[in-house]
């Protein structure tokens, strides 16, 4: 779709791209087609796009795959698809906020949610942190995101993008980027690039396997603690979160789990997170509140 055609769709009916909802409307239909194919999709599957815009890779999936669920946030955008009649048969419009809406309302019994979406840059983060708190309701994840947020997700221990959302999504799923999209694909032209990243959650992997089960919600937290303040050593920033009542405990329960209290976060692996929150978790560590949308 040439860039001209999508400005003229949308001055027609009297719609322009929302800044406050970080619109922008992927208008090349080549790579549209060419996130579909890469997100491996089968004909039986039914698939959520988040961001359904005017359609670009609405078309696409309807025409791969038996039924398309599309989250719209855009009032104005929702009512054009309905009045025109502009999508497939198939495509099931929900005029949602996907940070607010419930997952398992999306779910049918015996299926996982497969997603595909061209996220507004200002929602990847907290929707990330959605997909992770719901990893056990999702097979997999393909994202137009940020190409910053992209490496984030994809970085290895000892990088300076190696933070809080790469551990948590390490211990539910596995992280690939596919393809990179300049910025010339979309209307309005964003001033970054872009990656499509797929998420693997199911079948769990062998990695997340390996570690066994434990406190999710815990590790979490001990988690964004470590990352809340990730210039000072690991000893620091978690007891300034005041994981254990002193110190003293917090250094024995350290060496404990083998780790040198003087290392900072990012040279732990997400293997380390969960020994750690498990041998803090045994010496009674008291609750912690920390935001969930940090992006350290």
């Amino acid at each position: 779709m040439p860039r001209e055609t999508t400005s003229q769709i949308l001055k027609r009916r009297g719609l322009a791209p929302h800044k406050k909802l970080g619109q922008n409307f992927l208008v090349h239909t080549h790579t549209a087609r060419r996130i579909v194919d890469l997100a491996n999709l089968a004909p039986h599957d039914r698939v959520i796009e988040v961001g359904v815009g005017l359609g670009a890779l609405t078309g696409p999936l309807a025409a791969t795959v038996d039924e398309v669920v599309g989250i719209e946030m855009d009032a104005g955008i929702i009512r054009m698809h309905e009045e025109q009649q502009s999508l497939p048969t198939n495509v099931q419009l929900l005029h949602a906020d996907v940070l607010r809406i419930d997952f398992n309302s999306l779910v049918k019994p015996g299926q996982r949610l497969k997603i595909v979406a061209n996220l507004p840059y200002s929602i990847s983060t907290p929707f990330l942190f959605r997909l992770i708190e719901h990893a056990p309701l999702i097979d997999s994840a393909v994202l137009m995101l940020q190409k910053e947020v992209a490496q984030r997700l994809t970085a290895q221990p000892g990088t300076k993008d190696y933070g809080t959302p790469t551990v948590l999504l390490a211990a539910c799923a596995t992280a690939k980027q596919l393809l990179a999209v300049d910025p010339a694909e979309f209307h309005p032209r964003p001033k970054v690039d872009s990656v499509v990243i797929r998420l693997s959650f199911h079948p769990q992997p062998e990695r997340v396997r390996m570690v066994g089960n434990f406190d999710r919600l815990f590790f979490s937290r001990v988690v964004h603690a470590a990352f809340g303040q990730r210039r000072k050593t690991l000893l620091n920033a978690l007891h300034s979160a005041t994981l254990l009542k002193s110190k003293e405990d917090l250094v024995r329960c350290l060496h404990t789990a083998r780790i040198d209290p003087s290392i900072r976060a990012e040279r732990l692996t997400m293997e380390d997170f969960v020994h750690l929150s498990r041998v803090l978790c045994q010496h009674g560590s008291p609750p912690i509140t920390l935001p969930q949308e940090s992006v350290t």
